[in-house]
């Protein structure tokens, strides 16, 4: 078996992660970037690849990588780690998602914490048939709606 084939038998699941901002109302330096590098440097993560994209009010999109950007020194510390992995197809599927006159930054990782389950899941025959997320926003009003549900029972 090649050591590409085993690699991937031992990665944990990829996600990625479009986080758009208001044009000029952009920060990829801050607090997002240190709990990034956290993330990375506790081995919860690994990044796969990390890019800005803007798209234009025309609908145009430009995409930048890390290296290009200016004052992002903190999150530099991670360009030794970083695949690169989006093709120019992929950042087109993914500009789709954000509006014109904005900005986003683009995270794919590898979730490293899972990375053991799922080697155990296939060397047992198992496949990941489906993966997906529930927005925070989902839960809290879920939550919200319970407990009103529940105020009102106790109510009557």
């Amino acid at each position: 078996m090649s050591e590409a084939a085993t690699d991937l038998d031992t990665m944990g699941p990829v996600d990625f992660l479009i986080v758009e901002f208001p044009a000029g109302q952009q920060n990829f330096t801050g607090e997002m970037v240190e709990e990034l590098v956290q993330l990375t440097e506790d081995g919860i993560i690994r990044i796969l690849d990390l890019l800005i994209i803007a798209k234009n009010d025309d609908g145009s999109v430009d995409a930048m990588e890390i290296e290009d950007l200016e004052g992002a020194d903190e999150i530099r510390r991670l360009e030794g780690h970083i695949a690169e992995i989006l093709a120019a197809d992929d950042v087109e599927m993914l500009a789709a998602a954000i509006e014109p006159g904005t900005v986003a930054g683009v995270l794919v990782w590898e979730n490293i914490w899972a990375a053991p389950f799922g080697a155990a899941a296939r060397r047992a025959g198992g496949q990941l048939v489906a993966t997906g997320r529930i927005p925070i926003q989902a839960i809290a009003a879920s939550m919200e709606a319970e407990l009103a549900a529940e105020a009102a029972a106790g109510g009557n």
